[in-house]
């Protein structure tokens, strides 16, 4: 059976920093699902519509296809994941294949949320980096990658990601089996999780 293990913390905590550095270690041997490609697709609402939508909250996610996508993986049958336009705030018509592997990382701010997700998750780790590191990393994310302004980045930060992280992100943090504060930054927190992975993979 694979080892599945989940990467969860605020928005811009070091969870893909993480999840990169597992990746590099175990080239070839890791499946990585993004619970960010797994919005749900609300193509009957306008542009206007959608840009409104609480996209930090856990009923915006298609947690169930998540769910089922690993179980898949687990008994060792490929998946198609969806593929997420977030300057459209829109499911694409592509889909990525991904096959079964020995290391499958979930990761996502909220994964920790679900409990029936959370079952599926061997080792669980939160990344834990304060709120000022992590909102100029989401204005460079956001604004670099998605095609937002400045001004969206901060309206959706105060009006949705930061109430949600406080009711949802932060409260899961006591499903964790570790926490590495600082993320990427944190050398021995991920040569600690590394040492596992090897040892897995090995």
């Amino acid at each position: 059976m694979p080892l599945v293990i989940g990467i969860a913390g605020g928005t811009g905590s070091g969870k893909s920093t993480i999840a990169d550095a597992i990746q590099e270690e175990v080239r070839g041997q890791i499946t990585i699902l993004k619970h960010d490609n797994y919005y749900r697709n609300f193509k009957d609402l306008s542009f206007d519509e959608r840009a409104k939508l609480n996209y930090d909250h856990p009923k915006t996610f298609e947690t169930e296809l998540l769910i089922e996508h690993i179980k898949t993986l687990k008994n060792q049958v490929p998946i198609e994941t969806p593929v997420y336009d977030f300057e459209k705030h829109l499911r694409t018509n592509q889909t990525i294949r991904e096959n079964p592997s020995k290391i499958i990382i979930v990761e996502g701010i909220l994964i920790f949320e679900n409990k029936e997700l959370r079952d599926l998750l061997d080792i669980k780790i939160f990344v834990d980096t304060d709120a000022d590191i992590r909102i100029l990393r989401r204005i460079q994310r956001d604004m670099d990658e998605r095609g937002r302004s400045l001004e969206s980045v901060l309206k959706q930060y105060r009006k949705t990601v930061r109430p949600m992280h406080i009711e949802f992100v932060e409260p899961s943090k006591r499903f964790a089996d570790v926490i590495i504060p600082e993320g990427g930054y944190n050398k021995i927190g991920i040569d600690m999780i590394l040492a596992k992975v090897k040892s897995v993979v090995n």
